[in-house]
């Protein structure tokens, strides 16, 4: 399907300004992309998140992937995941504002774990997509009593999120969602991108 090329965009957060790179589809559907860590180099233009945008984008969903507040252009300052939940809801807003109806988050690392909290709270939110959680450095235990996360896509060796701990929470959620494990691939997919994009076709789709 054909999909414009991304442009940059600024969208309000509070009282921040936020930096985002939009691209409109052809149909009603939306996706806002978070990206990892502030304080470790993540940044909207990851080699995952371009990734997932790529992917969403192709099949015509219009995808806005943004930085955080203290990130890139963004004002602000990082805000221990608290804030970055409301520049999630700010993106969601600003997607609505653009007329889209069916509006999803996928987050990866990092966002995942802003993305899954930000979407319990936004009843406009279809559903999230978790790529890579770092299960081994925060705590996902919220996930028992979501019901909006669609599908989770963790790497065999990603020491940051091991898969039998991803599987012991999502065992314990009320909602369980589909889960791909990617062979032989860690926390950054390095040599798996084709892998990682084959597993987010199968929601995109």
């Amino acid at each position: 399907m054909a999909v414009d090329k991304e442009t940059r965009v600024t969208f309000p957060s509070g009282d921040l300004l936020l930096e985002g790179l939009l691209a409109r589809g052809a149909g009603g559907r939306g996706v806002v992309i978070s990206h990892p860590h502030p304080l470790y180099g993540g940044e909207m233009r990851n080699h995952v998140v371009s990734i997932v945008q790529e992917v969403f984008a192709g099949k015509g969903w219009t995808t806005l992937r943004f930085n955080f507040r203290g990130v890139g252009r963004s004002q602000g300052k990082y805000a221990e995941g608290v804030g970055e939940q409301e520049d999630v809801r700010a993106a969601v807003r600003y997607l609505q504002g653009l007329g889209i109806q069916e509006l999803y988050l996928a987050g990866y690392s990092f966002g995942s774990w802003v993305n899954a909290q930000a979407a319990m709270d936004l009843p406009e939110v279809a559903g999230t997509i978790l790529v890579a959680p770092p299960q081994a450095m925060l705590d996902f235990s919220f996930l028992k009593d979501d019901a909006k996360t669609k599908l989770v896509i963790a790497g065999e060796w990603d020491s940051f999120g091991p898969v039998e701990e991803v599987k012991k929470v999502l065992g314990e959620m009320n909602s369980p969602p589909a889960l791909i494990i990617i062979p032989e691939a860690d926390h950054f997919f390095d040599g798996a991108a084709k892998e990682l994009a084959q597993a987010l076709e199968s929601l995109a789709g």
